[in-house]
């Protein structure tokens, strides 16, 4: 069986509410109570410090323990060593270079992948779940030495997916459109727009859509489509190769 399981959140924060507060009974129940303490991943912001506060004051609201790896002299080691591991969200750039310089990938990987770790993203922690960050919205603060990813899942995620504005005199490129180049390169894999708001639940070989708001996934070659929360994206963790049916 596959053991991978993945909550990838599209973002921190929703209107009207607090860090994860949205999304915070998802968390608890994607963690159960087997888990005690999370290892969290700061690298996306570049305070640190700061950001390791807020995350630990929620998760401990939540009954757990956590952990930033910025604090630990042997990142490595934390991540072998790790119950459970949270990216949160901030520059995706920023972010996938560190976990490089780190020598995290490779490890991250493995105790998702293989040891079959609960691995939460917010964002940029989305982002870098998948199979390259090509489709982040972030400008490229930094540079990584690749784009490619953890690979947790065999496509890419646009978090903070927004829909085009009708009333709206922009007459810059809409994210739809921005998709749409994309995939106007060969073998890029499908790519699903969550809107703020929606998350995505990997559990084994099987992925639903929760969340409020629902999400828009884009095949390469085929008119985007529309799903509900509840819908059953099993089916993108089959093949990333969905682009030449």
């Amino acid at each position: 069986g596959d053991p991978r399981r993945l909550l990838l959140v599209s973002n921190s924060t929703l209107h009207g509410g607090g860090y994860l507060g949205h999304c915070q009974q998802h968390i608890k129940s994607f963690l159960g109570e087997k888990v005690k303490r999370v290892l969290f991943v700061p690298y996306a912001l570049h305070d640190r410090d700061a950001y390791a506060r807020t995350a630990r004051e929620k998760f401990e609201s939540l009954g757990y323990g956590l952990d930033s790896i910025h604090e630990s002299c042997d990142p490595v080691e934390a991540v072998r060593k790790s119950e459970a591991i949270f990216i949160g969200g901030g520059n995706t750039f920023r972010l996938l270079k560190a976990l490089y310089d780190n020598s995290l990938i490779q490890e991250i990987r493995k105790r998702v992948l293989e040891d079959g770790i609960p691995y939460m993203g917010s964002s940029a922690g989305t982002n870098v779940a998948t199979i390259s960050i090509n489709t982040t919205n972030d400008m490229p603060i930094v540079y990584p030495p690749s784009l490619q990813a953890l690979g947790l899942v065999p496509f890419n995620i646009n978090p903070h997916y927004l829909d085009p504005d009708v009333k709206s005199t922009h007459m810059g490129e809409t994210r739809e459109e921005r998709i749409h180049q994309y995939h106007e390169e060969p073998n890029t894999p499908p790519v699903l727009g969550l809107r703020e708001g929606a998350m995505l639940l990997v559990e084994g070989d099987k992925a639903t859509l929760q969340g409020v708001t629902g999400a828009r996934l884009f095949l390469r070659g085929k008119k985007p489509t529309e799903h509900e929360p509840g819908t059953d994206f099993s089916f993108l963790l089959i093949d990333s190769n969905l682009q030449n049916l």
